[in-house]
């Protein structure tokens, strides 16, 4: 079998209605992964939902409701192959009732394109985005500046938006004189799959090009072995069998390992007897690897989602208490002290409280020690109190499980890394 190429995940975010699903299903067709009578198909369902100029849209948004709608719902997942890599694009929602989807697109990209329309500018949704990405430690982004169609081609227009989202940026944290920004038209295909010919002060690469310039990200196997469980199986024959995805490290048969908290909360000690991957039994598996293993000594009544397989000789911190930087993104009123949302963590989901706020910063670029509250905007450091057990390293430690969402009634409040961590004595 010829060797495959790596396989890059990026993410497509920005703003409702910038043309995110629009400018992925031009790169479809024009890359050749959409024939044009799918293409005519498509045009016909747009039509008929009265969505005239849907149609590339279309290609992503497959779900009835979405169609009707005109809205992306849930993440959709499409393989293009480029020159270097194979890529796993996700279509992640602008629309904000569907920002969770978003962040768990986020967790899993490697990359992301923000798209910004450039007749609209930056929206608050932008901001949002721009946060989420870099909470969630997607490094490289690149900015397509889209519907340059509708403001006539114009190089003015576009150098005014990418000012403004080069300060967005700037305030997050990115750099932006490291990020490409690109000048298309999803809907025409300017610069999409093919240069355009409507931009002749436009140097920069197209979508399809900017796929292959963004480098691949070093898997982090130098760390010690985390796998936070998404699920676990009881198998005929097997017994208890974990799945999840590696997050960093190597698993290696007989290899003695911790499973955190674990039903008892003090750890459930096992061996690792069999590792599974696309029903292939591997000897080893490393970071980025969807697995499904056999430990010895561990019952399916032992362990559950949200619990973390770690190296025995290296194993994760259960948290009393940690301190964190967040970012409120979306809370319809304020955050005191005592508020006690749920923190989405790997594949955890742990309520902790807000037991000292610690130090703010305004949008405005405003410091304040220890503030009453905190509001959307602010970027804070806080003190928290994980009620249960929490499984949580520090960025420092290992960035791949320090990062977490808050959400409360069904909706994302903020997102944050741990910072500190005082951890739990485990007797």
């Amino acid at each position: 079998m010829a060797k495959t190429k790596p396989t890059i995940n990026v993410a497509f975010v920005g703003h409702v209605d910038h043309g995110k699903s629009t400018t992925i299903g031009r790169l479809m067709f024009d890359s050749g992964k959409l024939s044009p009578e799918q293409l005519e198909k498509l045009k016909a369902e747009a039509q008929k939902h009265g969505k005239v100029g849907f149609e590339f849209a279309f290609v992503m948004d497959k779900f009835k409701e979405e169609r009707e709608r005109g809205v992306t719902i849930d993440l959709s997942y499409e393989k293009l192959i480029t020159n270097k890599y194979e890529v796993t694009i996700i279509d992640a929602p602008g629309h904000k009732d569907f920002i969770k989807n978003m962040i768990t697109g986020a967790s899993q990209a490697d990359c992301a394109f923000l798209t910004v329309s450039a007749k609209d500018g930056v929206q608050p949704q932008t901001k949002e985005h721009v946060w989420l990405l870099k909470t969630m430690g997607v490094a490289q982004i690149a900015v397509s500046i889209n519907k340059m169609d509708a403001v006539d081609y114009k190089e003015d227009v576009f150098n005014k938006v990418k000012a403004d989202v080069s300060a967005v940026l700037k305030m997050a944290g990115y750099k932006p004189d490291t990020i490409t920004f690109l000048a298309i038209s999803g809907f025409k295909g300017d610069n999409v799959a093919k240069k355009s010919t409507n931009m002749p002060w436009y140097k920069g690469p197209t979508i399809l090009e900017q796929f292959d310039l963004f480098t691949m990200p070093n898997k982090p196997t130098g760390l010690p072995l985390r796998m936070p469980l998404q699920d676990v199986y009881e198998i005929t024959g097997i017994g208890t069998v974990p799945v999840g995805k590696i997050e960093t490290g190597i698993m290696k048969i007989g290899q003695k390992v911790i499973i955190l908290p674990g039903r008892s909360g003090k750890g459930v000690p096992g061996e690792v007897k069999t590792i599974e991957m696309h029903h292939e039994q591997m000897s080893e598996a490393e970071a980025g690897d969807n697995v499904g293993i056999n430990i010895r000594g561990v019952g399916k009544k032992d362990v559950a989602r949200g619990d973390v397989v770690c190296d025995a000789s290296s194993p994760a911190t259960i948290a009393e208490e940690f301190v964190a930087q967040i970012a409120v993104i979306a809370h319809p009123t304020v955050i005191a002290k005592g508020y006690t949302p749920v923190f989405h963590i790997h594949t955890a989901q742990v309520p902790c409280q807000f037991i000292e706020l610690i130090e703010k910063t305004s949008p405005d670029g405003v410091n304040a020690k220890n503030p009453d509250f905190l509001k959307n905007g602010d970027v804070a450091k806080v003190r928290l109190k994980p009620i249960g057990n929490l499984v949580i390293e520090t960025n420092a430690t290992n960035p791949h499980m320090a990062r977490f969402a808050i959400r409360d009634a069904g909706a994302t409040v903020g997102a944050g890394v741990c910072i500190e961590i005082k951890a739990k004595k485990l007797i």
